[in-house]
């Protein structure tokens, strides 16, 4: 196998740079650099050094022994002044030695995948760490990273073999007299992993939208402060104010750090008739886009509902405007601030419930997997259950379940799946 070596760190000036090697030559390139190799697992201060004796920089080298490192291979790191001049020498310097080469994306997470230091959930999960934003979206992914999702689908497939092999002993042995009944014993595997199963497929739902983050839908009738708001929330002048009607035409997006919570705040143009095609096409946007939000904040003059989107549970209503009106209700003002703070804590507290209903798996591709289990699960029940007692279907039935949790975790051919998941990671990684 070759030995691959990446710049691990950004590019551009910082205090320290970091470049790693894995692979079978990665401690002959250190003795090239600096003349003799530190103790594995103790960082040393070295001069390293091009092959014609040009002193390039000093730096503190990590050696790690095969089956000790991040990727299971022999490995090293240089932690070098970050010049992007020293940089691109030490680069260059190691490209020209035989045996090395520069890696691919993603292919150090990849080669630890492959000598079994992680499974591909945990890949995925440290994909997901490196890109979290929020402190929520942190926490989940560290939790899959650490193996979470890897030991619940390994305790569910150990389960599913006891239960297949009880039904396959009927099935071998359909001659003889078999001591006892094993279906209660099956029933009761079945039954306990279905429900774990379905709480997993719910959770992930609200797990996949603290990944991918929460949107919060703005809605209401023209001129009742829907972009003064949002401007107050981004703290920035995020969308354009106007005391004309209409001025929203396209749905604006801001991002931002709700305690935690990855949050998407859409300002939606105004809900109203009109004669305009262009801000019929806006109109009819801001309701599709609102009526997919994961929560809508409805914000009027007065007690009139706004129609077209689509009202639900925990949905906020708010009157807007206050600095204008007297209210006794819960009213808000994007211009002075009135209410604002109070606002921001109750859609806190409404994403902050829904997330806590999250489960380890984050992803489509996790959720897919849990439900072709779960409903091989179902499957195996009614045969077992059944008059007829159909043995061999609901083992087989046990076995598709299995294979569904092993494809979790890469143990089963998932090779065009490996593709996608490592292109999104960068070169030192």
């Amino acid at each position: 196998m070759d030995t691959i070596f990446a710049l691990a760190t950004a590019r551009g000036k910082s205090g320290v740079a970091i470049i790693r090697l894995s692979g079978p030559n990665a401690a002959d390139a250190i003795q090239q650099l600096c003349g003799n190799i530190p103790a594995p697992r103790r960082a040393s201060l070295r001069k390293l050094r091009r092959s014609d004796g040009e002193l390039l920089d000093e730096a503190l080298i990590l050696v790690f022994k095969q089956g000790q490192s991040f990727t299971g291979e022999d490995s090293a790191e240089i932690q070098f002044h970050g010049s992007p001049a020293v940089s691109k020498a030490l680069l260059q310097e190691l490209g020209l030695m035989h045996g090395l080469r520069l890696a691919e994306p993603g292919e150090f997470t990849r080669r630890a995948l492959e000598n079994g230091c992680l499974d591909l959930a945990q890949v995925e999960g440290l994909s997901d760490l490196i890109e979290a934003e929020t402190e929520a979206q942190r926490r989940l992914a560290q939790r899959v990273f650490s193996g979470a999702l890897g030991d619940k689908a390994e305790r569910w497939r150990i389960s599913l073999i006891r239960a297949a092999a009880l039904l396959e002993a009927t099935i071998d042995f359909a001659d003889e007299e078999v001591p006892e009944d094993v279906r209660p014993e099956v029933l009761e595997i079945v039954n306990g992993l279905s429900k774990e199963l379905k709480a997993e497929i719910d959770g992930s739902i609200v797990s996949e939208r603290i990944r991918d983050g929460f949107e919060v839908a703005i809605v209401g009738p023209p001129n009742v402060g829907k972009s003064t708001l949002l401007n107050a929330l981004a703290g920035r002048e995020a969308a354009i104010t106007s005391e004309f009607a209409g001025t929203t035409r396209d749905v604006i997006e801001v991002r931002m750090d709700l305690k935690g919570l990855p949050v998407t705040f859409l300002d939606t143009a105004g809900l109203r008739e009109t004669s305009d095609t262009v801000e019929e096409i806006g109109i009819k946007r801001a309701i599709d886009r609102a009526n997919q939000a994961d929560l809508r904040v409805f914000l009027a003059m007065g007690e009139e509902l706004v129609a077209g989107v689509e009202h639900r549970p925990g949905d906020i209503h708010v009157l807007g405007k206050a600095d204008l009106q007297e209210s006794a209700g819960f009213a808000i003002s994007g211009k002075t601030g009135q209410g604002l703070d109070k606002l921001i804590e109750k859609i806190a507290e409404t994403l902050e419930e829904r997330a806590s209903g999250a489960a380890t798996a984050m992803r489509a591709r996790h959720r897919e997997a849990i439900k072709t289990a779960y409903f091989a699960l179902k499957s195996a029940r009614a045969n077992v259950q059944g008059e007829s007692y159909l043995a061999e279907i609901a083992a087989e039935e046990l076995r598709s379940a299995i294979r569904a949790l092993e494809s979790l975790v890469g143990r089963v051919d998932v090779e065009h799946v490996l593709d996608e998941i490592f292109s999104k990671f960068c070169l030192g990684k």
